[in-house]
């Protein structure tokens, strides 16, 4: 354990106290977090008030009614879980699963894996329906799964795979889930893809979808925007057991965001930075923001296929706001991601598992979506 050295002086302080924290200056194109609008960082400087402050509670409520757009739901229960996007995984599954429940759960990348983990916590028996890294989880696939396991009272997918650059094809995974399965509840992780990437948890027919602020919301890591839909609700009202987090269980969350019952000191400012993130994307329109991410990123990923790059996601199945770029050979990928750190003040990403060595993860997110920045990478970038 690291202690701060003792003045041994004496004086007004015994303890010498360090320098402030000096952090530097990056571009961060790596697969979160994204750089911050200026805008968003003077909201997080805005007076502190108490959580149960009117003028606060008038913030949440307006934050909440602008999530509901940028989820694509008019699901009441709609807020930002306290924790970052683990925190909504955690949150949706937690309230969702008791004890010897079944859950199935797509998997073809980290997040995947993350999820069976949480669930298996939960006293859950996860059925896994896999997908090679790299590429979808097909509906049909989700659908012979749901069939074989009669009663699963959850299916839960990935929308985004941050650690593949990978999409699901998340209306038709939730039609099939619906068609094999009509009372299985279905958890869309929507951390990457909030903001950058279509989301529409109402036409999809999802049950629980969360995400992240930290990727194309272009706001600090700290919250998971969260939506539960009437299903879920009525799942977590008429549970056998206690959802076993008391600090996740939507019960008690509901009854400070609609009775103002204390619960725990909500994160003031970083409300007010997503109140203040959530209004820049509605001002600059969901589909223009969503457009600007495919411009970037196709472009990105096309010139690096130029260069003789390969690219790990399937074809059709690609983010454009997180590409996964196979390091051509005899490029050292570690050294140059160095480099790249303390040199040019840029941050891409590593590959992840079996991949850590030979790939690069590359974030075109939020403010990043542009092609200044991916002109900036494209220089930077070897080959």
């Amino acid at each position: 354990m690291n202690e701060l050295p003792h003045d041994h002086a004496g004086g007004a302080g015994d303890v010498a106290v360090p320098p402030a924290a000096a952090l530097p200056a990056r571009l961060l194109c790596g697969p979160g977090p994204s750089n911050v609008p200026p805008r968003v960082l003077e909201a997080l400087s805005r007076p502190i008030v108490g959580h149960l402050d009117p003028a606060f509670l008038a913030v949440m409520d307006e934050v909440s009614a602008m999530l509901r757009l940028v989820f694509g739901t008019a699901n009441r229960a709609t807020f930002p879980v306290s924790g970052t996007g683990s925190a909504g995984m955690e949150a949706a599954l937690t309230n969702l699963l008791e004890p010897g429940d079944t859950a199935v759960v797509c998997v073809n990348g980290l997040f995947g894996e993350r999820m069976c983990d949480v669930a298996h916590r939960c006293g859950a028996d996860v059925v896994r329906v896999e997908a090679e890294w790299g590429r979808r989880v097909e509906p049909d696939a989700v659908a012979d799964a749901l069939t074989s396991h009669r009663g699963a009272r959850v299916l839960a997918f990935v929308h985004a795979e941050t650690s593949t650059g990978v999409e699901s094809d998340a209306a038709a995974v939730c039609a099939a889930a619906s068609a094999a399965a009509p009372d299985v509840l279905v958890v869309v992780d929507a951390v990457t893809s909030l903001g950058g990437t279509a989301v529409e948890v109402d036409a999809w027919g999802a049950d629980v979808c969360y995400s992240g602020t930290q990727k194309c919301l272009a706001v600090p890591p700290g919250l998971a925007p969260i939506t539960f839909g009437p299903r879920a609700v009525e799942r977590v009202q008429t549970r056998r057991t206690a959802v076993q987090s008391w600090y996740f269980d939507l019960s008690l969350i509901t009854g400070y965001l609609d009775e103002r019952a204390y619960h725990h000191t909500a994160p003031v400012s970083m409300l007010a930075g997503l109140h203040e993130g959530l209004r820049i994307v509605l001002e600059e329109g969901l589909a223009s923001r969503r457009d600007r991410h495919v411009r970037a990123g196709t472009r990105l990923q096309a010139v690096l296929e130029d260069r003789g790059y390969g690219l790990f996601a399937a074809p059709g199945a690609r983010l454009p706001q997180l590409t996964t770029a196979l390091v051509p050979a005899g490029i050292d990928a570690a050294e140059v991601r160095r480099r790249l750190l303390m040199e040019r003040n840029l941050e891409i990403g590593a590959g992840v598992g079996a991949h850590a060595t030979r790939m690069w993860r590359i974030g075109l997110m939020g403010e990043n979506a542009t092609d200044a920045v991916v002109d900036v990478l494209l220089d930077a970038l070897p080959g």
